[in-house]
């Protein structure tokens, strides 16, 4: 009996540590189901053509617990820009916590907007520059602590000025592109998406108006004193120098604009190393600017696109047309020299033209009539002419023999220009001998292909695909592989040059 009564008490003793053993197991089956049904729900809410919830959204709330109150609070904070503007040396550096919030917001605002952050081709960082070195030229007053133009309203955005100004209005279009990534009731490609965060970004945008700023405020603003134009690149450089984005790839990850020829002249030099955005390379010297790491923009054309309205092949009575200034320095002298030999042609258009007295009006006229329009050389290599020609689908004639072109890694131009030497061109009967001697059929090809190839040179608000402002963006991702090659490159020794300056 005392064994029997002995063997309830010793049994319950020892079922106690498998009792034990087996909450815990328990314990271990709920947890790995629970996590089983978040990876669960987490899949289904991705659908293969594009995640509902994007996936680093996705992990950044799971380990830190975010609630669905806080996500609330989160979408329903607004969306502000702020970049201090010191013009001195101290460099700017957001704590961890800061950077993970932007990172958190480009998503969300990536996602609201239409465009997938991971799969944009481009993500680029815009400097939030005061508005005097952008917008604020075009005479826009921003509200206190404004940076930018609410651009969600047509009527809201600055206009550019007009006539020869437009020509070199690259910077403008680009900034309202990337202003209107972050705005999700403007339809646009998503070629590229803004970023806050300047250590996820693939290319950093200066958004300084240096065509505008050279053509309105190139003169001295009294005896002795600078110019508008060269207080703003002076406090550029500085700005630049002292950020830590700069320093961090030497600025060859940032992207400037200096279309107009005479643009950014005083601080070229300081910040060669950046990527440019050009009209040419005629008057900067090969280390300066070059095709490795450069990138020629489109003129902004000033007449008319004809679109649909093409006159054909007999449709246009003019064989050649151009319609400008004639006495030109350096390669521009073969203007005059052309003059002289097709002045007296009757087929031929050739006369002085400029934009006062409807000129620009003229010349598009002139340019939907004509066969063919020369495009000669200037002061410059490139002129404006030629993309006049191609929206007017006239059939460029390029007597141009340092020109660079847009979009050539894409573009075969030769499908729908006709390219002379210089030193062709000014033989006598040369040229009318060339242009008489291409027929109908010939000539309708190229004219094909320019109503196919006009768009590209387009540029416009919103962007569409395809427009001068896209192709901009897509040539700028084809450079970013040779830029961080070379950052990378130069990293390897990195650690042992630390080492030997520590010694």
């Amino acid at each position: 009996m005392l064994k029997t009564c002995s063997f309830g008490p010793l049994s319950e003793r020892k079922m106690q540590p498998t009792i034990s053993v087996t909450r815990r197991f328990l314990f271990y089956v709920l947890f790995a189901s629970l996590f089983l049904l978040l990876f669960t729900c987490s899949d289904l809410l991705r659908p293969r053509s594009r995640p509902l919830v994007p996936q680093t959204v996705f992990m950044f709330v799971l380990p830190n617990k975010t609630s669905d109150d806080s996500i609330r609070a989160r979408d329903s904070t607004k969306f502000t820009h702020s970049d201090p503007f010191p013009f001195s040396s101290s460099i700017v550096v957001n704590d961890r916590r800061e950077r993970s919030e932007k990172d958190n917001r480009d998503l969300e605002q990536a996602s609201s907007n239409g465009c997938d952050l991971d799969r944009s081709l481009l993500k680029v960082y815009m400097y939030d520059l005061p508005s005097e070195f952008h917008f604020g030229l075009l005479g826009w007053k921003g509200k206190t602590d404004q940076t930018w133009p609410d651009i969600a309203e047509m009527d809201r955005i600055p206009t550019y000025p007009g006539g020869l100004n437009l020509q070199h209005s690259v910077e403008y279009w680009l900034s309202l592109d990337l202003l209107a990534s972050n705005v999700p009731i403007v339809a646009r490609p998503c070629t590229v998406v803004r970023v806050t965060n300047s250590s996820s970004a693939d290319v950093f945008f200066v958004p300084f108006f240096s065509s505008l700023s050279y053509n309105r405020h190139s003169k001295p603003q009294g005896k002795g004193k600078a110019s508008r134009n060269r207080i703003l690149q002076d406090e550029l450089v500085r700005y630049l120098m002292g950020r830590e984005e700069w320093s961090r790839g030497g600025g060859r990850d940032h992207l400037i604009v200096a279309h107009h020829p005479n643009s950014m002249l005083q601080a070229r030099r300081k910040l060669g190393s950046a990527m440019f955005l050009l009209a040419d390379f005629g008057r900067y010297p090969s280390k300066i600017a070059n095709l490795k790491k450069d990138i020629i923009a489109p003129y902004r054309h000033v007449v008319r696109s004809v679109g649909n309205d093409s006159a054909t092949f007999e449709e246009r009575p003019i064989l050649a047309y151009f319609q400008g200034a004639i006495n030109r320095k350096d390669g521009g002298k073969i203007r005059r020299k052309l003059y002289d030999l097709l002045k007296d042609e009757k087929d031929v258009h050739f006369s002085y033209g400029s934009v006062r007295e409807n000129g620009i009006r003229s010349s598009g006229q002139g340019m939907a009539s004509s066969k063919f329009c020369l495009n000669i050389a200037g002061d410059t290599p490139s002129s404006n002419r030629l993309f006049d020609a191609i929206v007017t689908h006239c059939v460029p004639i390029v007597i141009s023999d340092d020109i660079e072109l847009p979009f050539e890694d894409i573009l075969d131009y030769s499908d729908f220009c006709i390219f002379v030497r210089t030193s062709d061109a000014v033989k006598k009967g040369f040229l009318l001998n060339l242009l008489r001697g291409i027929k109908r059929t010939e000539w309708t090809k190229m004219w094909e292909k320019l109503k196919q190839i006009a768009h590209h040179f387009e540029y416009q608000y919103p962007s569409r695909q395809g427009d001068s402002v896209q192709m901009i963006w897509e040539e700028v991702a084809r450079k970013i592989p040779y830029v961080r090659l070379s950052l990378n490159k130069e990293k390897r020794l990195h650690r042992s040059q630390f080492v030997k300056q520590s010694q």
